[in-house]
């Protein structure tokens, strides 16, 4: 069983005020210790809340990556991209907002060329903040026939297509691999409702034998994991 420590919130808004001040004692701790942090952000509706409340922690933002889990294969100006949410957020501050793509490549090209981006970063990142789909998607690790790809490469990010395709974004992506999301120093994870508690719970407990992704990514996982729910 794959060890987590819960921590469990009557509203949305008391999740998003503990997750921003995760996230920023994560980052202040690795400003401290080394003088930069890289950060990796979801995307989604979930976390906006927590991270309009981390853009105004009196941070070096300066000396601070930002990078998402995953992106679509959009251009960066898409309503649709990941980054353009983090980059509105963060780049007024003076942060650096790292796209993983920009939408213009092929599936397979698309992840070598993430991949050969993120290698001129700092890494391993000090913080992967994580979101989880009602399919036991992470970042963008589906179900499917790129799951054991993502799984299982070597590399820090990786082109895969869904399917089926999520009607809400029906684009194929870049996500960051397994490995890199378990390379991070710290994890942490935001949740919402009883159906992706009940799914996430059975996902830790399964770990490496989950038929969900979120189960077989965390499987392997030696550093603490917290994570964050409200119904």
């Amino acid at each position: 069983m794959i060890e987590a420590e819960w921590w469990d919130y009557e509203t949305p808004e008391e999740l998003a005020e503990a997750v921003a001040g995760d996230a920023q004692f994560v980052i202040e701790s690795a400003l401290d210790a080394r003088g930069d942090a890289v950060a990796v952000f979801p995307g989604g509706k979930t976390p906006l809340a927590a991270l309009d409340l981390l853009r105004k922690a009196k941070l070096k933002w300066r000396d601070v990556t930002i990078l998402p889990s995953d992106d679509r294969l959009v251009a960066v100006d898409n309503p649709l991209s990941n980054v353009r949410m983090l980059a509105e957020r963060f780049l007024p501050l003076g942060a650096r907002v790292v796209p993983l793509t920009g939408g213009t490549l092929e599936v397979a090209a698309a992840g070598r060329a993430a991949d050969a981006r993120l290698q001129d970063l700092h890494w391993p990142p000090d913080l992967v903040w994580l979101g989880v789909g009602a399919d036991g998607h992470t970042a963008s690790i589906f179900p499917g026939p790129d799951l054991d790809a993502a799984l299982t490469a070597p590399h820090r990010a990786i082109g895969v297509t869904p399917d089926p395709l999520p009607p809400e974004a029906p684009v194929a992506r870049v996500t960051l691999t397994k490995a890199a999301i378990l390379s991070a120093r710290a994890i942490l994870i935001t949740v919402t409702g009883e159906d992706k508690k009940a799914m996430l719970e059975k996902a830790l407990e399964e770990g490496a034998s989950s038929r969900l992704p979120i189960g077989r990514v965390l499987a392997d996982c030696t550093q603490a994991i917290d994570i964050h729910w409200c119904p």
